[in-house]
């Protein structure tokens, strides 16, 4: 006979229900149901069959043979730090964080929260201020250096100048060096010796295609569907800054934000999540549909203290942000910076989606193309000093070029080249094509239909310009 050796024992039954909590510590086996409406924390070796509980603490190192087919997890919030499988179909009503591995069947949720990139998701182009084929900076009110961010200012008595400039690893504040984004653009202010006046503007900013936001997924009708715009800034003021958002088409529509105050020479980031709204009209079309300004500095012209802010209002130019604050403009050589601007769908700012500088210079190269100088290609005479030539684009371009020529564009007969400065023309039959055509007159000794090598001829800078930008 065994030895049964226990401090207290309080009566027994067929099965094993327990109402009150109780720890286990050795080795304990019981043939039948555990119902446990309390805690049960083992510290040893549980053998059983059915185990029923509130809740579980652990790691879940030592389950096995685990037979559920459907996970459905109603809790706030599921973090994932290990490994978990799930068998069937995980039904996730807020929050999924994974830190570590998820393998699962069907899994839905209706937000991913992961630090792994998914692409496609940045409706902004060239966000990590990577590409400027036009110069890498400016004073030109339009573009000029930055591709696919246009700048516009008036009412100023100096020009501020827009440029491409590094990142410094050594900043304070939210450093997006950090996270892999080495170029930012810069703003830097000039001596405006009148001050901030009503008429004043400086900004910058870019436009999106309507078919772009039309096939993004965004619902931009319902409320209850969002947008989230993030980015990173640093200004050498302290003070509020603000920017907006706004469409483009039917009765343009503007959703104005703060930026808060921010402490000079840091590094911030900024994240708008942004509702849908019944009002708006963006246009299935080539054409500008959405328009972003991370920031804007203006005077009373443009300004409207009494709006209100983070939510969507009739578009007006009166109103497009609060009444600002005059130190920024005011002070000479006053800059702002801002990197990883990303727009994409949900209520959720993700991690900047790095794209390869070939990836964002191609999407560039739909609005902008620029054939340097030494740049050779293929044409015919068709008159006695026309020729006609086709210059190949890397991509189509969004649509009708408008086309500048600075140096000579020569070309080459079997034994002799003539130049000519004149800017050469494109069909607009031709002009959304992957070739474009190009009419010029003012060479020498062409005959009708010879085949001609056509070049670019110049210096560094030159060349022809193709510019379908919105």
């Amino acid at each position: 006979m065994s030895k049964i050796i226990s401090d207290t024992i309080q009566g027994r039954s067929k099965d094993p229900n327990v109402n009150a909590g109780f720890t286990i510590a050795g080795v304990t086996t019981a043939t039948g149901v555990i119902n446990a409406s309390s805690d049960v924390r083992v510290t040893g070796n549980l053998n059983a069959g059915i185990v029923t509980a509130n809740n579980f603490f652990g790691n879940g190192a030592g389950l096995s043979n685990v037979g559920v087919d459907t996970a459905t997890v109603d809790a706030s919030t599921l973090q994932v730090s290990g490994i978990s499988t799930f068998k069937g179909v995980g039904t996730f009503t807020s929050d999924v964080r994974v830190t570590g591995n998820l393998n699962a069947g069907i899994t839905t949720t209706t937000s991913l929260v992961n630090g792994t990139a998914l692409s496609h998701r940045n409706l902004i182009i060239n966000g990590a201020m990577q590409v400027a084929q036009r110069a890498s900076s400016s004073t030109a009110n339009g573009y000029g250096d930055l591709d696919r961010w246009k700048h516009e200012y008036a009412g100023t008595d100096a020009s501020p100048t827009f440029s491409q400039v590094s990142v410094v690893s050594s900043d304070s504040g939210d450093n997006p060096y950090a996270v892999g984004l080495t170029k930012c653009a810069r703003i830097t202010n000039a001596d405006q010796s009148s001050d901030l006046q009503a008429s004043s503007l400086i900004n910058f900013n870019q436009q999106i295609e309507g078919q772009d936001l039309r096939n993004s997924g965004w619902n931009y009708n319902s409320s209850s569907s969002y947008i989230t715009l993030s980015y990173y800034v640093k200004a050498s003021i302290t003070q509020e800054y603000h920017g907006f958002v706004k469409t483009q088409n039917g009765t343009n529509y503007a959703y104005p934000f703060s930026l808060g105050t921010l402490t000079a020479n840091t590094w911030t980031k900024i994240t708008k999540t942004i509702p849908g709204n019944s009002n708006l009209q963006i246009d299935d079309t080539a054409d500008g549909g959405f328009q972003v300004f991370p920031v804007f500095f203006a005077g009373t012209n443009y300004t409207n203290d009494s709006i209100t802010e983070d939510a969507w209002a009739a578009w007006a130019s009166g109103n497009r942000s609060h009444d600002q604050t005059a130190t920024w403009y005011n002070t000479n050589g006053a800059t702002f910076e801002i990197t990883g601007v990303q727009l994409e769908v949900g209520p959720v700012a993700t991690p900047f989606e790095h794209r390869s500088y070939q990836d964002e210079y191609l999407r560039c190269s739909r609005y902008f193309y620029f054939a340097n100088a030494q740049h050779f290609f293929i044409g015919r005479g068709n008159n006695s000093d026309g020729v006609v030539t086709f210059l190949e684009t890397q991509v189509p371009l969004r649509g009708t070029p408008t086309v500048t020529l600075t140096g000579n564009l020569r070309h080459y007969g079997i034994d002799s080249y003539s130049d000519s400065s004149s800017t050469p023309t494109v069909p607009s039959f031709r002009a959304n094509q992957k070739g474009i055509r190009l009419n010029q007159s003012g060479h020498s000794g062409v005959n009708d239909d010879c085949v001609l090598t056509m070049q670019v001829s110049g210096s560094d800078g030159q060349g022809i310009f193709l510019d379908a930008e919105i």
